[in-house]
């Protein structure tokens, strides 16, 4: 038994022993860490001076996207995201809002040109353009690509109010 003793007091000092130098050490190293640290890098946005800017009108939501030459989206919003709710999303002033929120979040790109692609039938097309101009962009191209049917698919039935 007291061999026993023994064993488990000299486990209690190596762990006494191996804290005190644990301290010491962190000690030491406090001194070092902030000479040693040094900042992350910032990642630097690459620049893109021509751009693809789609917008989607539709009766109850318009959406704008910005992407570059190949495709990649680089930022989009859209006037639920904005905050409008109901009705008031597909309106004109929804629309110039959702352009100004998109054109912040890409100005960070450099992106100076775009060519539009406008795409649906609501009121929010005209005004989602003008303000893609007045925010600062060269518009090089604006095209409807509105699909229209060929005599396809037999069309819904007319809304009865």
């Amino acid at each position: 038994m007291t061999e026993e003793k023994v064993t488990t007091e000299e486990i209690k000092d190596a762990k006494s022993d191996s804290a005190e130098e644990l301290k010491s050490a962190s000690a030491a190293n406090e001194v070092k860490e902030p000479v040693a640290k040094q900042g992350k890098s910032k990642k630097v946005k690459k620049q893109i001076m021509k751009g693809r800017a789609t917008v989607k009108c539709t009766y109850n939501n318009t959406i704008v996207s910005i992407a570059d030459i190949n495709g990649a989206i680089l930022g989009w919003a859209s006037s639920g995201m904005m905050g409008f709710k109901g009705a008031k999303k597909a309106t004109p002033y929804a629309a110039t809002q959702v352009v100004a929120n998109v054109s912040e979040k890409v100005k960070k790109y450099g992106i100076q040109e775009l060519e539009v692609f406008v795409k649906g039938v609501g009121s929010g097309r005209e005004a989602s353009v003008r303000a893609l101009s007045n925010n600062g962009f060269d518009l090089l191209l604006i095209k409807d690509i509105t699909p229209i049917p060929h005599n396809g698919c037999r069309p819904k039935k007319p809304r009865r109010i």
